[in-house]
């Protein structure tokens, strides 16, 4: 199969090029504000069963749904309660999925084989478009081989799925660099399952107490189902091993500074960069910018697999604001392989 990179959003044949793709059940690769997405007809089956494929996916492994507003809710979910609607208001489009009740039209295949279904309305107008060019809800996990970190530019994706899927449409590097926040509207509190591109704290905002899921801080026990993409298995893994050290980041550069073994490859803040100018690093960025380090992880880790690195010192940051989601990302990364520094 060869794989076409659209690269112009403008270009009025090109999008409908690539919106046919996904109305008649092809694979394409969509760009969006937090990853790039594999995309397929969110009500075709056998089109969202190549999705899996494609990627290497447990069937398990429940699918997002993509749709282009609010409105489009009552397709894909059997009731909608207002604090969903709440939530729209405030912050879609953007990085926030919202699990609720699966409308009969999605089908089990989609959702994992879950009676709930995670939908959102991402903040690319490019994927917005094409999903209103198609006229159905689009399935899309993060376009990366199963395991692997995701894509947050198209040459990212290109480099998983080239000969895999139908497309990809190139709308420049993701602007937010981690996937996003999932919260459960099916129980009560509502419950954080993954923490992403939205802060807890903005959610706590709108709906007053949120309970957070111990998925987001360790492994699912053996044999128990995800209930949302990223719960369950290792995520974003670079090739070589990675250990995540927690604490200051003066503490945790000082633990990687004297433990790591020769061969190791640190990730760490530009601020300590020099304290390993013998070794293979890549930069999380500043300590004090938690939206670079976002854009930054998954580009890095990536970074390291073309490097003979033998294992990767992560340096953690703060688990609040997004400093949540990196923090997920690198410990699912590590399969939560993670030493904590006293201070």
């Amino acid at each position: 199969m060869e794989t076409k990179l659209f690269q112009n959003p403008n270009s009025e044949q090109e999008l409908n090029e690539a919106a046919a793709i996904l109305r008649d059940g092809g694979l394409l690769g969509i760009p969006t504000e937090t990853v790039y997405g594999l995309g397929a007809n969110a009500l075709n089956e056998t089109a969202v069963k190549n999705i899996f494929i494609a990627k290497g996916r447990p069937q398990d492994n429940p699918l997002i749904v993509h749709i282009p507003d609010a409105s489009w809710l009552p397709r894909c979910a059997a009731s909608v309660p207002d604090a969903a609607y709440r939530l729209a208001e405030r912050f879609w489009p953007g990085p926030l999925t919202i699990i609720l009740p699966r409308h009969p039209s999605i089908p089990l295949q989609t959702t994992g084989g879950l009676e709930t279904v995670g939908i959102r309305c991402p903040n690319h107008p490019v994927t917005r478009e094409l999903i209103r060019r198609s006229g159905v809800p689009i399935a899309a996990p993060s376009g990366n081989t199963s395991g692997k970190p995701s894509p947050t530019t198209a040459q990212h994706m290109l480099a998983d799925m080239d000969g895999k899927i139908d497309g990809i449409f190139d709308g420049g590097a993701s602007a937010v660099g981690v996937e996003s926040t999932i919260i459960d509207l099916t129980v009560t509190p509502p419950r954080l399952l993954r923490p992403g591109g939205l802060p807890l704290e903005s959610l706590r905002e709108v709906l007053g107490e949120v309970a957070v899921d111990r998925a987001v801080t360790e492994k699912l026990a053996e044999g128990e189902r995800p209930r949302a993409p990223g719960m369950k298995y290792r995520h974003y893994a670079p090739k070589a091993p990675v250990t995540v050290v927690t604490g200051s980041p003066k503490a945790s550069a000082a633990y990687i500074a004297a433990n790591a073994p020769e061969g190791a490859g640190v990730l760490c803040f530009k601020e300590y960069l020099a304290l390993f100018s013998d070794r293979i690093t890549q930069s999380l960025g500043s300590e004090n910018d938690q939206g670079e380090q976002a854009r930054r992880v998954f580009d890095a880790l990536r970074r390291f697999d073309q490097t003979p690195v033998t294992e990767i010192f992560a340096q953690c940051p703060d688990p609040t604001g997004l400093g949540l989601a990196v923090s997920n990302r690198l410990k699912k990364a590590a399969g939560f392989h993670v030493v904590e520094v006293a201070e």
